[in-house]
């Protein structure tokens, strides 16, 4: 047990090591969320796009058939 207390202990820097830590894993779980967020959020933006595209394209063809 005197082992894991000198671990955690880590010299008496652990009280500024472990907080270190806990604010690094905190702002890299916010970064993971918040760009997951906004990918969901630019796909959704998309799916209108895309749609939009293939509706120009069939009308395109279509009129290119029609005047041949």
């Amino acid at each position: 047990m005197t082992t894991l207390t000198e671990f955690l202990g880590m010299g008496g820097y652990g009280a500024f090591i472990w907080p270190s830590y806990g604010i690094s894993a905190v702002v890299l779980i916010l970064l993971v969320a918040f760009s997951l967020r906004r990918l969901h959020r630019i796909e959704a933006d998309l799916i209108p796009l895309e749609q939009n595209r293939k509706t120009r394209r069939q009308n395109k063809s279509t009129k290119e058939g029609a005047a041949s």
